[in-house]
C-alpha cells in the first residue's frame, strides 16, 4: 500500500507519528485533520490522490485557517487567531512557497497583454489563464489583487 500512496501523504503519515512520539499535539492534531480531509478526498475521487491533488487539499484547509484569522480578529479573540495562524503555519510547511505580488505582476501583464484585456469586465478570463499558468504556486486572492490592480479594477 506505501507504494500506492502519494509522497506528500507519506511524509504527512510519517510526521503524525514522530508528532506521536514526541508527543506534540498541536502538530500532531494538524497533520491528523490533513490526513483525514486527504482521506475524504479520496473517498470521494473513489481512488489514491496524487501530490497534485494532496496540495489542492491543504490549500483548502490553509483558506480555511486564513478565514478563521480573519473571523476571530473582527470579533477580537486574538488567542484564537493565534492558534489558528500557528497551525496553518504547520500545513504551509507541506506546500511550496508562493509567489508574491511582485513574481505575479510579469505574469499577469502577459495574460492581459495576449487576451487583449481592457477593463472590469475581462477580470475573469484574466484570473483563470493566469491561475492556470501559475497553478499552485499563487495564492488566488493576491492574483486577484494584482490583476484588479492591472485591469483598473
Amino acid at each position: 500500500m506505501a507504494d500506492t500512496i502519494a509522497p506528500l501523504a507519506a511524509r504527512l503519515e510519517d510526521d503524525m507519528r514522530a508528532a506521536l512520539r514526541a508527543g506534540e499535539k498541536q502538530r500532531l492534531g494538524v497533520v491528523r485533520r490533513a490526513r483525514a480531509a486527504i482521506k475524504n478526498a479520496e473517498i470521494a475521487a473513489r481512488e489514491p490522490l496524487d501530490d497534485a491533488a494532496v496540495e489542492r487539499v491543504l490549500r483548502g484547509i490553509v483558506k480555511q485557517h486564513r478565514e478563521s484569522i480573519e473571523q476571530f480578529e473582527a470579533a477580537g479573540r486574538a488567542d484564537r487567531a493565534a492558534d489558528e495562524r500557528a497551525e496553518m503555519a504547520i500545513l504551509e510547511e507541506y506546500l511550496p512557497a508562493q509567489l508574491d505580488a511582485d513574481a505575479i505582476e510579469p505574469v499577469v501583464r502577459e495574460v492581459v497583454a495576449e487576451l487583449g484585456a481592457t477593463g472590469p469586465k475581462d477580470m475573469g478570463a484574466v484570473m483563470k489563464a493566469t491561475m492556470a499558468r501559475l497553478g499552485g504556486a499563487a495564492d488566488g486572492a493576491t492574483v486577484s489583487g494584482v490583476v484588479r490592480a492591472a485591469l483598473g479594477a
